[in-house]
């Protein structure tokens, strides 16, 4: 998408207001023993009751045998992204969680997600998070008009190699607003000013990826939706849907994930 009046930039920014609301009180939801079918039934309470729709529900990407069947995304531990709330699951102590959302405000889409540690956690967990949210740091300063999604996939790969961790080559980031997704797709790995060249205006979900260990591979889990790494170690991600600017991008889903 690309935002050319008044009107599309108040749908977008009305759209990500309301998400990121979802997203803090399904979070704020977050602990020991909660069930991860009931924070999926949570955000598409919220969703439907606040009038918009769940872009993920029912949404079927290219290359999918079906449709994807809940409002959130639900990754834990060795789940990377695309992780189906099962029935039965409860969040258990130091679980990595990532929760992923989207939703349709007066036909925009915007996305987002954030990684936590359910209870106390471990040191290695708090780094992989900690460096994660570098990253998307890190990628926003590239998030701009003129620069390249090479630009942003370079910083990314900076901050995993910083830190000791990976990206897989083939997860990252995307083009929303008018679909859940569109071009450009935004790597977390690249040459700096390699790839296609941002426009102001254009609107981006920027998701870094970072796993634990040396080994960037992924399978694909039996729902045929969920990705886990193929080492079986943990994995984390960030997402904020950004416009594009001559200057520093604004945050459509902000504030940045703490």
């Amino acid at each position: 998408m690309i935002v050319t009046d008044d009107t599309q930039r108040e749908a977008l920014f009305a759209a990500g207001k309301r998400l990121r609301a979802v997203l803090d009180a399904v979070l704020a939801r977050v602990a020991v023993g909660v069930l991860v079918k009931s924070l999926d039934a949570l955000a598409h309470t919220l969703i439907i009751d606040g009038g918009d729709t769940p872009s993920f529900l029912g949404y079927q990407p290219l290359g999918m045998a079906k449709q994807y069947p809940a409002t959130l995304c639900v990754s834990l531990n060795d789940a990377v992204v695309h992780g189906v709330p099962q029935e039965g699951v409860a969040l258990q102590e130091g679980d990595v969680l990532s929760v992923d959302c989207g939703l349709v405000h007066k036909g925009v889409f915007v996305d987002a997600a954030c990684t936590v540690i359910v209870g106390e956690g471990d040191d290695q967990a708090r780094a992989l998070l900690e460096a994660n949210r570098k990253a998307l740091r890190y990628a926003l300063v590239f998030a701009r008009a003129g620069a390249t999604t090479g630009d942003i996939g370079n910083a990314v790969e900076t901050v995993a190699q910083e830190y000791g961790f990976v990206a897989p080559p083939e997860l990252g980031g995307h083009g929303v607003g008018n679909a859940q997704h569109e071009e450009p797709f935004l790597p977390n790995l690249g040459d700096p000013g390699g790839g296609e060249t941002l426009q102001e205006g254009q609107v981006l979900a920027i998701e870094p990826i970072f796993f634990e260990g040396e080994d960037s591979q992924i399978v694909t889990a039996d729902d045929g939706f969920t990705y886990r790494t193929m080492s079986g170690k943990r994995s984390s991600h960030f997402e904020h849907t950004v416009l594009v600017t001559e200057e520093t991008p604004v945050l459509v889903t902000g504030p940045m994930w703490e």
